[in-house]
């Protein structure tokens, strides 16, 4: 596995892509690579299923094949909750989706870190960064070579904003972001759509973490239904409104590498297009 993020940018599919036939991992990798696409993220959301076995299938599969694997861990985390046992049982879901996650080969950790609930935003940084700066150095301890990446969110009510998530990984060794694009837009209910707003996403990542930052990226993007608190559902590029040539246009300007990751409906069909167009700019 490699230390450093790929030396360019790579498009693939949340979870298996759409045309592979059989939906397992292993397929998915193939199916990814006969289309010509160059990553796929492992989707561990309904929780880590998978067993060292097959993580080495995968793994196998994935560098036979020269495809770049990151992980999505379970949806059921929130490092914000009033219960103990839910932080315990959050921290163990993500320990859980790094460990089987760098077995297959992967090197990025993508969750949802907490929600605000009533608590003052600083006091919920607070927590969270408490908290993971623990478990980086447990990783780190364990020999389990990934970078843990907490996603951008899409409603208000979540911790996540783009301020929030470049803090932490700015404070904490072992942390990079990823950053939905889709999730800005609807968060902002409908802004964070054009040339001038995703460069100033990407200059705030460079003036926050440095420019080696965006050279190892872990974006998502997809279409999105939103509304006043936010995200509501992902759609296909084709029938929503997020200006996606607006958001490759700014990638290719700003020099970007790293995993862009589609989770559209249409995983396979839109991963091609965004491809296909930032190629041919």
């Amino acid at each position: 596995m490699n230390a450093k993020g790929p030396a360019s940018l790579l498009f693939g599919t949340a979870g298996t892509p759409r045309g592979s036939l059989k939906g397992t991992s292993v397929s998915g990798i193939e199916r990814i690579r006969e289309v010509g696409l160059g990553c796929m993220e492992l989707e561990f959301v309904r929780g880590v299923k998978m067993g060292e076995k097959s993580a080495r299938s995968v793994l196998e599969k994935a560098d036979v094949l020269d495809v770049a694997l990151s992980v999505h861990a379970p949806y059921y985390i929130n490092l914000n909750s009033a219960e103990p046992e839910k932080i315990d049982a959050s921290i163990g879901r993500i320990h859980a989706a790094a460990r089987i996650g760098s077995m297959c080969g992967a090197r990025n950790i993508v969750f949802h870190p907490a929600y605000y609930h009533d608590d003052e935003p600083e006091k919920v940084h607070q927590r969270v960064f408490s908290l993971l700066k623990k478990l980086t150095s447990q990783l780190q301890d364990e020999d389990i070579p990934v970078i843990l990446r907490p996603e951008t969110t899409g409603k208000p009510t979540q911790f996540g904003s783009l301020a929030e998530t470049l803090r932490l990984s700015s404070e904490i060794e072992g942390i990079l972001p990823c950053i939905d694009f889709a999730h800005l837009h609807a968060r902002s209910n409908g802004a964070e759509n054009s040339y001038e707003e995703f460069s100033r996403t990407l200059a705030k990542v460079e003036e926050t973490l440095g420019k080696g930052a965006l050279y190892d990226m872990h974006m998502h993007v997809s279409g999105i239904e939103y509304g006043e608190k936010g995200e509501r559902n992902h759609l296909n590029l084709d029938v929503s409104d997020l200006d996606y040539q607006a958001l490759l246009q700014a990638l290719k300007d700003f020099g970007v590498k790293g995993l862009l990751i589609c989770e559209s409906p249409d995983n396979e069909g839109d991963a091609l297009l965004l491809k296909r167009t930032y190629e041919g700019i």
